[in-house]
C-alpha cells in the first residue's frame, strides 16, 4: 500500500495544480489496471512466482471521455489472454443510444442549445458526423435483432402500457405513443417482448402491433392485461383468443372520479372487498352487493362497476398464487419510469428512428437484468390456468388473425 501511495504522489506532482482532479482520476483507475492485471497474472510486476498464468506485455493507450475532461490511461497487455478494465467497455447501450439521439438532433438542428448543454454535461466535447453515423447504425442492429427476435414456448401473460413522447414531424410537434409489450412464459420468466410507436390508440394500430408480436412467435396467450387503450380490446379479440384484464389500480383513479374526495377512502374500501374474496364466484357477488350499496348516493360509479365488473375482475379466474401480478399494469411502471426518465433528458425526439434506438436500448439493457434474476412468478401454477373455472363472458373467443 505504501508503495501505491508514493506512486499516486509522484504522479500528481508531476501535473499542475489544475488538472488536479483529472491527474487523480488518472492515478487511480491506472493503479486499479495494474492490480487487475496482477490478480490475472497471478504474480506483481518484476515478480518471479511459479504460479503465474502468463507475462506483461507492454501497453496500449486508451481514452475515457468524462465529465473531468478526457482521461489518457494506458491498459496493460498480455502475451497469453486478453484483459479489458470493465470501466472502460463501450458505453451502455441505452447510453450511447442517448449519446445518437444528442448528436442526431443536433445534426438536424433541433434545441440545439440544449443540445450543447447536454453534451457538455456528458462530457464530451464533440463527436464527427461518420462517427455519429457508425455509432447509430451499430446500435440500431442491436435493438432490431432484440425486438424481433423469435419468440418460443408459450406466453400465458402479456402486459401492455403506453408511454407518450414527443416527437417533430414536418415542423410541428406531435404526441406519439410508444407501446411497450411485456410478457411471462410458463418457465415463470418475464421479458420485454415488443416495442411499437404509432400516431394514436386506434384498433388498427394495437391489432397491427399484437400481429407482429404473434408472427414472432407468441403464443398460449391466456390473460392480456393493460389500461383501457381506446381499441385495445377489439385487436385482442381479433388476434388472441384471450381474456382482456383491466388494470385494476387505472380502474380505481376513474371510479373515485365519481365521488367526493372526502370519501375516497370509505368507498375504495368498499369496493377492495371484492379483490379480497378467494375466487371469482365470491367476488363477483361482492361486487354487485357493493355497487347496490353506492347506486343511491353514487349512480354514476355504480354504472361504472356494473359495466366493468367481468374486466377488472378477470384476473380472479387465474391461479391465486399469480393474482398479485395479474390486476394492474404495476409490474411493468417502473420500466414505464425509466424510459420516461430517458426520455425526458431529449425531450423531443426528431425523428422515430431516435424514438426506437433510445427506448429500444433501454428496454435491451432492462430485459438482460430480468434474465440474471429470480423468477418472476411460480412455475407449478401455470398448470391450474386452463383447471381454473373461467367466467365465459370473460373469454374472448372470436377468431384470431
Amino acid at each position: 500500500m505504501t508503495k501505491t501511495n508514493m506512486d499516486l504522489s509522484e504522479f500528481l506532482q508531476k501535473h499542475d495544480q489544475g488538472d488536479l482532479l483529472r491527474s487523480i482520476a488518472e492515478a487511480v483507475l491506472q493503479l486499479i489496471m495494474e492490480a487487475d492485471v496482477d490478480g490475472l497474472i497471478g504474480a506483481g510486476r518484476h515478480e518471479r512466482n511459479g504460479d503465474r498464468t502468463t507475462w506483461r506485455n507492454g501497453y496500449r493507450d486508451r481514452s475515457l471521455d468524462t465529465r473531468l475532461g478526457t482521461l489518457n490511461l494506458r491498459v496493460p497487455k498480455l502475451r497469453q489472454g486478453t484483459y479489458f478494465p470493465g470501466f472502460l467497455e463501450a458505453r451502455k447501450t441505452s447510453e450511447q443510444a442517448l449519446v445518437a439521439v444528442i448528436q442526431e438532433a443536433w445534426i438536424s438542428g433541433v434545441s440545439t442549445r440544449r443540445v450543447d448543454d447536454l453534451v457538455q454535461a456528458m462530457g464530451l466535447s464533440g463527436i464527427s458526423k461518420s462517427t455519429v453515423s457508425k455509432l447509430c447504425k451499430d446500435i440500431d442492429e442491436r435493438v432490431g435483432e432484440f425486438l424481433n427476435r423469435p419468440l418460443t414456448g408459450d406466453w400465458p401473460y402479456v402486459w401492455l402500457d403506453a408511454t407518450y413522447l414527443k416527437q417533430r414531424q414536418g415542423g410541428r410537434i406531435v404526441s406519439v405513443a410508444a407501446i411497450i409489450a411485456v410478457a411471462a412464459n410458463t418457465e415463470g420468466r418475464r421479458e420485454i417482448i415488443g416495442l411499437g410507436i404509432g400516431s394514436s390508440e386506434a384498433e388498427a394500430f394495437w391489432t397491427d402491433f399484437l400481429r407482429s408480436l404473434k408472427a414472432r412467435g407468441l403464443d398460449g396467450v391466456k390473460l392480456v392485461i393493460s389500461d383501457a387503450h381506446t381499441g385495445l380490446k377489439g385487436a385482442i379479440a381479433r388476434v388472441f383468443e384471450a381474456t382482456w384484464q383491466r388494470c385494476r389500480v387505472h380502474w380505481m383513479r376513474n371510479a373515485l372520479a365519481h365521488v367526493s374526495k372526502g370519501q375516497h377512502t370509505v368507498v375504495a374500501a368498499a369496493i377492495r372487498q371484492a379483490f379480497e374474496q378467494p375466487d371469482r364466484k365470491h367476488a363477483g357477488e361482492t361486487w354487485r352487493h357493493v355497487a347496490a350499496q353506492l347506486r343511491a348516493r353514487w349512480p354514476k360509479l355504480a354504472d361504472l362497476m356494473d359495466a366493468s365488473e367481468h374486466d377488472v375482475l378477470a384476473y380472479m379466474a387465474f391461479p391465486r398464487q399469480h393474482r398479485t401480478k395479474l390486476h394492474s399494469t404495476n409490474p411493468i411502471e417502473r420500466l414505464n419510469k425509466e424510459v420516461k426518465r430517458r426520455a425526458d433528458v431529449v425531450g423531443i425526439f426528431p425523428n422515430e428512428a431516435s424514438i426506437m434506438r433510445l427506448i429500444g436500448a433501454v428496454l435491451f439493457e432492462q430485459n438482460d437484468e430480468w434474465q440474471t434474476s429470480s423468477r418472476y412468478m411460480m412455475v407449478e401454477a401455470f398448470a391450474q390456468i386452463d383447471k381454473e373455472e373461467i367466467d365465459p363472458i370473460l373469454s374472448i373467443t372470436t377468431k384470431a388473425a
